[in-house]
């Protein structure tokens, strides 16, 4: 009776072409997935004493962000737009961290009162904040409206941060150094500002819309960094790469079928969330970062930013009609 050594070895002599290929194939997927995953943010810095808000920070990259914020010792306020989901983020960030300072505070940034209420809270109960991650957005969504009449992409992924963030200017000067984290994506790179259509009501089309929210975060960094130069108040904008978030459920149940059978296994090549939180951690708290303000990241690393994300003229421009559109100016 042949042994099992002998059985191995006839049939790795008969099947070596399809074991070659076989091993080949998943070295290299396990090496695609490595350079998937990126860069870890490095830096050791602690957060001890000092304050951190994240928009959406109940789920993705901007729980994973809060964790590390956690675990570093800041006090870490979760804006979120649903309540219940944010406090079990929370509870799992306190026991994950073992830091009891983690709360959640009420935002839905498709509203601009409820941006109003919560910076009017921040304003009144906290004496800090060191950091500001503008993480929360939506992706390819149907044509929408927020409560205050704006295209759903634009007036969340753009507008709600907008408003944030100018109402915590006062805080953040107060608390410098501080920092201005602001969530973007490499779709800006086919961005548009379609400023005599900015709600795109003429043709909508929800991957240019998300284009142009993302070209908008992008421009809003460069004009805010230039308008607080001197402030100890540093701005950066980034892609955090492409993930595995909930961020594409509008997208997913309309791709036709072959397109899901490809793209859904494919899921386990890129980023989880923890991998793809590690840019925002990067521009958070990093500390060769200090003295630069205004770049675009990726990677943790600098990275050029599209040409129609370096036009002066368009980001004072956007800058400009924002505040008009909520009523800043």
């Amino acid at each position: 009776m042949q042994n099992y050594a002998e059985a191995v070895k006839e049939f790795a002599e008969n099947h070596a072409t399809g074991l070659t290929i076989a091993a080949v194939t998943v070295v290299g997927m396990l090496a695609f997935r490595r350079w998937m995953a990126g860069p870890a943010c490095r830096s050791k810095a602690r957060l001890d004493g000092k304050t951190v808000l994240i928009t959406g920070a109940n789920t993705g990259i901007g729980k994973e962000t809060a964790l590390d914020m956690a675990r570093r010792g800041a006090r870490v306020i979760l804006a979120c737009r649903d309540l219940t989901r944010g406090r079990i983020a929370a509870d799992e960030i306190r026991q994950q961290s073992g830091n009891g300072n983690v709360v959640v505070k009420k935002l839905d940034l498709a509203s601009l009162q409820s941006v109003r209420d919560l910076t009017k809270e921040i304003e009144e109960k906290e004496e800090r904040l060191d950091i500001l991650i503008n993480n929360a957005g939506v992706m390819m969504c149907p044509k929408l409206q927020t409560e205050d009449g704006f295209e759903l992409q634009f007036g969340v992924n753009h507008l709600g941060h907008f408003l944030l963030t100018n109402r915590l200017l006062d805080l953040l000067k107060k608390s410098a150094p501080s920092r201005v984290v602001i969530v973007s994506s490499v779709g800006h790179e086919k961005g548009k500002i379609s400023f005599d259509d900015i709600n795109l009501d003429k043709n909508y089309d929800r991957v240019a819309s998300y284009r142009q929210s993302k070209l908008a975060n992008v421009l809003f960094g460069k004009e805010l960094a230039a308008r607080l130069q001197g402030t100890g108040v540093t701005v950066y904008s980034l892609h955090p790469g492409v993930i595995r978030t909930e961020l594409g459920r509008h997208l997913l149940p309309t791709l036709p079928f072959w397109q899901r059978a490809i793209l859904i296994p494919g899921m386990i090549l890129i980023k989880n969330p923890r991998e793809g939180a590690q840019t925002s951690i990067y521009c958070a708290v990093d500390e060769s970062l200090a003295n630069v303000s205004g770049l675009y990241y990726s990677d943790c690393a600098p990275k050029t930013a599209a040409p129609q994300a370096l036009d002066d003229a368009a980001a004072k421009k956007l800058w400009d009609l924002s505040a008009s559109m909520v009523g800043l100016a």
